[in-house]
């Protein structure tokens, strides 16, 4: 009986310890729920709005180090929409960015999209912007105008009341052109200066990099797996799909993840 009493014990260990803890769950910064990051999309897609891995990547870091966060866009309509197989814009098609951005949602309540109009910076403790080529063309006219681009109203209000709250801000690959713009002498990377080709990828966007330069804020070059951290204005950036791979994600991954656990760590601060 005895003997049956315990491995009965050890099978019911075992079983609970198979449990999903999600009411216990530490981050590496904080017990879940302690954090409250906003997250601004442009849309959904890499040629026209927010790049899918990196938004879902990082709701996934966000979640993984006890974070909550809302999903945040602009409710109107995004410059064009783009045939992401053949890579060019479509015909006859206009769409909303935060109707495409409620894509990435799931659920109901604070899981679902809202208008970046609405906002509050007193309701969270950091902002991430995730990357893609709607930061050039919807959240801003870069794709235009270059350095002497206008960033949209809503985001620059965003940045500024995140910056002079002292409040952390999180950029990937595009999304550091943005701040750069509205928050002069910022520091940042957006990976390499030059094109260096590798075998694993190469950096088409460098053009971006010399942009943000001429626009007064400091490069630090870093891999796409780096995040750099601007320890006085509180801005966090990493490359990520500023490198093209055709193979190695698992950098765009840990990158978005160095990126976010350095959001965690300041917004505890």
């Amino acid at each position: 009986m005895f003997a049956s009493r315990v491995l009965l014990s050890k099978q019911t260990l075992a079983a609970l310890s198979r449990q999903p803890a999600c009411f216990v769950h530490h981050g590496d910064y904080g017990n879940w729920g302690n954090t409250n990051i906003a997250v601004v999309f442009s849309g959904c897609g890499w040629w026209d709005g927010t790049d899918v891995h990196e938004a879902v990547y990082t709701m996934y870091h966000l979640s993984r180090n006890g974070a909550r966060f809302q999903m945040f866009a602009p409710n109107q309509q995004q410059m064009h929409v783009m045939d992401h197989l053949k890579k060019q814009p479509a015909s006859g098609e206009n769409r909303n960015m935060m109707v495409e951005a409620a894509r990435f949602s799931h659920g109901q309540g604070m899981m679902q999209m809202q208008d970046l109009s609405k906002l509050d910076v007193n309701n969270f403790d950091g902002v991430i912007f995730p990357g893609g080529n709607g930061v050039t063309k919807n959240l801003s006219t870069f794709v235009k105008e270059g350095k002497d681009c206008k960033v949209h109203n809503d985001v620059e209000k965003v940045l500024k009341d995140f910056h002079r709250l002292r409040k952390p801000i999180g950029l990937s690959s595009m999304a550091p052109m943005l701040a750069c713009r509205v928050l002069p002498g910022i520091d940042v990377t957006m990976g390499y200066e030059k094109d260096e080709n590798s075998r694993w990828g190469n950096w088409p966007h460098t053009n971006m990099v010399q942009a943000v330069k001429s626009m007064g804020a400091r490069h630090t070059v870093r891999e796409p797996y780096e995040a750099y951290v601007d320890e006085k204005n509180k801005v966090i950036s990493t490359p990520t799909f500023m490198w093209e791979t055709e193979y190695h994600y698992h950098y765009i991954f840990d990158g978005i993840g160095n990126m976010v656990k350095h959001v965690m760590r300041m917004s505890t601060k």
